[in-house]
């Protein structure tokens, strides 16, 4: 699971400049093994007999994970900005899924999260394998390091999440709605951090990612899909849909599951303006729950779109008939069908 998308890429390939080119072929070229989280699912009742840790590798360019340890929870910053700033967007993203939703780690029950830096030689992308974030540096031309954006990491991790929770299928639909939740928590931490309302956050997942002379805000914008860049260097525009007419029926691999994200993305963004205030709250403990509620494994967007209308129900009414107005705005209508197993 990587946060910037395959055509991406692919379009970074055809970059008038070597070194950009050669670093967007061994991006595609790097293939992560996806781990399974450390714990097996019926193990996860008992809380771990030790404290939150986050530990930070250096990967020295290579792709050896996690690579050689850098610092450790507690410990000073170690000089190296990429490994601080992956250190403290950990804590950051630990300390709002505790604040907020009372969740101890990643797995809801302590786990260490371990991070590793300068992975492979300039490489475009943040990941996921399952088991811990793995950084790559940019090519210092079109991308930054990704260590430089809070709601990079957070989107990552928030994958863990769904992985520990929900173990949605990352394919097709279910694979969109699994992009789309990293993208709302993601945001999410971003604004709990910078304790923005929704009306003052931007709503853009990876702003600052790029670096100077590339015309965009960042990888994907919620509040208006199809909006984040538009450069040639790109492939031109942000092809993300908003609405259900423009769903793409079929594409290569991740990216049809890069590009329907959209339109769940603009979902919650509708939800949370409806709501107003912070969006980490009220809207954002209908989407958390929701991931909780029993989700089938194939669930896709009208599924997880009743999902949110149920948990609403705890909210009020209004909570209850702004949901069903936000799915209704980008063409899913809630019925009384269940997603849960």
């Amino acid at each position: 699971m990587t946060v910037v998308p395959p055509y991406l890429i692919e379009a970074l390939e055809r970059h008038p400049s070597p070194r950009v080119r050669r670093a967007a072929e061994r991006t595609r070229a790097t293939v992560i093994r996806h781990e399974r989280l450390p714990v097996a699912p019926a193990e996860r009742a008992a809380p771990r007999p030790h404290p939150r840790r986050r530990l930070v590798y250096d990967s020295e360019r290579t792709r050896a994970l996690p690579g050689r340890l850098l610092r450790s929870e507690g410990e000073r910053r170690c000089g190296d900005a990429d490994a601080d700033r992956a250190y403290d967007m950990a804590g950051h993203t630990l300390e709002f899924y505790a604040a907020v939703f009372k969740r101890d780690s990643i797995d809801a029950r302590g786990m260490h999260v371990i991070s590793s830096v300068h992975f492979g030689e300039r490489y475009q992308n943040a990941s996921w394998n399952g088991a811990q974030m793995i950084y790559g540096d940019g090519d210092g031309e079109v991308f930054n390091s990704f260590t430089s954006c809070l709601d990079v990491a957070a989107h990552e991790l928030a994958h863990g999440i769904v992985q520990a929770d929900a173990g949605i299928l990352y394919e097709g639909e279910s694979g969109a709605l699994c992009e789309s939740i990293a993208d709302v928590f993601g945001s999410l931490v971003k604004q709990w951090v910078l304790r923005q309302t929704v009306a003052e956050a931007d709503w853009v997942v990876g702003a600052g990612i790029y670096r100077p002379g590339i015309n965009g805000v960042g990888l994907r914008s919620l509040a208006a899909p199809g909006s984040a860049y538009d450069d040639p260097v790109l492939g031109g525009r942000d092809p993300q849909p908003s609405h259900m007419r423009d769903f793409v029926e079929s594409g290569a691999g991740t990216n049809v599951v890069h590009l329907n994200s959209g339109i769940p993305n603009h979902a919650f963004y509708r939800f949370a303006r409806a709501l107003g205030g912070s969006a980490w709250r009220t809207a954002g403990h209908v989407w958390y729950a929701a991931v909780r509620s029993g989700l089938r494994r194939d669930c896709g967007f009208r599924a997880f779109a009743t999902a949110t209308v149920e948990a609403a129900g705890s909210h009020g009414n209004h909570a209850v008939e702004s949901a069903r107005v936000a799915w209704h705005d980008v063409g899913i209508t809630v019925r009384a069908s269940s997603c849960r197993s």
